[in-house]
């Protein structure tokens, strides 16, 4: 089976392409820049162009990724069908406790900031509407591996917490994300490219952990004292995985009980540099 993955060199493209590989399939990551590629047979793609931390400073990079490019693969490309990467950062500014795939959003056209979440939402649209049902989404929380080189937040605690370093972090114990591991992630959107997916799909882990609740494990396995600086709240809705956990038995790991194998992984690789 021929892949076309479209991102391959960020993080959760080349997760996929090193899976795909592996098991013997043909996989083609081209550069984005020469698009001579849209009059090749792509065959199933993967759509994981984007911006995330740069968005603000590459408004138009950012749209160019989040919607033009696509509208051009939708509109030209030869493909069978095709998964578009968003984001659940798309329901952040809701209000709700809990919300899922049919949640309505609200986007703020006045706010800079806001850039990001329409430009995803304009190619979740295209992706819904106009793709000859060829198309379907995945909306992604914060995505993290064994190894951290991804960066975030996880890569700035855990590798301290594990010397047993007691140090503050500049942020706050009610912080809480959705934390979903790569391998969990890459095996579910090949389901749903293979598996003819349609719609929105939440790709999370389904609950949110919280600073504390990770400080506290990681105190209890390293003896590691981490602390915030920062008292402020923040309100993060759970995102429900309840539609790919009954289209394709999706059942991630959660982070607090992986932490441990984790941790030893992350140990072994440390005496092994």
């Amino acid at each position: 089976m021929l892949f076309t993955v479209l991102g391959g060199h960020g993080f959760v493209g080349s997760h996929l392409l090193a899976r795909l590989s592996d098991q013997g399939h043909r996989v083609h990551a081209p550069a984005r820049e020469d698009q001579s590629w849209l009059d090749e047979d792509l065959g199933h793609v993967f759509y994981c162009v984007g911006l995330t931390n740069d968005f603000y400073d590459r408004p138009f990079d950012t749209v160019e990724a989040h919607s033009a490019l696509l509208a051009r693969v939708l509109r030209a490309g030869r493909f069978e069908r095709l998964v578009y990467l968003s984001s659940t950062r798309l329901y952040d500014a809701l209000p709700d406790d809990c919300v899922n795939e049919s949640t309505v959003l609200q986007l703020d056209t006045a706010n800079p900031r806001s850039l990001y979440d329409l430009s995803k939402s304009l190619g979740e649209n295209l992706c819904l509407n106009h793709s000859g049902d060829r198309a379907c989404v995945a909306r992604l929380s914060c995505v993290y591996s064994d190894t951290l080189r991804e960066g975030g937040f996880l890569a700035q605690v855990l590798p301290r917490a594990l010397s047993g370093e007691t140090f503050t972090l500049d942020s706050s114990a009610a912080y809480a994300r959705d934390y979903v591991h790569i391998d969990d992630v890459t095996a579910l959107l090949q389901d749903m490219l293979v598996g003819a997916g349609n719609g929105i799909y939440n790709v999370c882990a389904g609950g949110n952990t919280s600073n504390e609740q990770l400080m506290m494990e990681l105190r209890r396995i390293t003896g590691a004292r981490v602390t915030c600086s920062r008292t402020d709240t923040q309100h993060m809705p759970r995102v429900s995985n309840g539609k790919a956990s009954q289209a394709f038995g999706f059942r991630p790991r959660q982070l607090l009980d992986h932490l441990p194998a984790m941790l030893e992984r992350l140990k072994g690789s440390n005496h092994g540099a």
